[in-house]
């Protein structure tokens, strides 16, 4: 978890904020520039809404190439870090983030990891 609370800091909490809260609170309203404001990633965000691929995904390939990839078109400010975070790296951000939710918020994300494995065939 230190890892990934480090890692988190350094590349993501400029963002979605050193406390996982997000950039606004209104977080769901495009800002002036038109982009979506970078959301929590604690319990009041959607992050525990998707399952670990595509959490991993949308972190490496950022948030248009990654709905680009599943047929969406989507002008989206989250970059992709697969170019400054190994694989890894991206792993231990994402155990960070899950091990600041509930047991039960993680028991919900998990359910749809396992959907989401049985989906893509794993």
């Amino acid at each position: 978890m230190a890892a990934g609370a480090s890692l988190y800091a350094e590349h993501c909490a400029s963002c979605h904020g050193a406390s996982l809260e997000g950039q606004s609170e209104d977080w769901r309203s495009p800002g002036e520039d038109g982009l979506l404001p970078a959301p929590p990633h604690d319990e009041t965000g959607h992050t525990w809404h998707h399952g670990d691929m595509l959490l991993f995904t949308y972190t490496q390939l950022g948030g248009a190439e990654t709905l680009a990839r599943q047929g969406m078109e989507f002008d989206s400010g989250m970059p992709g870090f697969g170019e400054s975070l190994t694989d890894q790296d991206i792993w231990n951000i994402i155990a960070f983030i899950k091990s600041t939710w509930s047991d039960r918020i993680r028991e919900i994300q998990s359910v749809r990891t396992e959907a989401e494995r049985r989906q893509q065939g794993n």
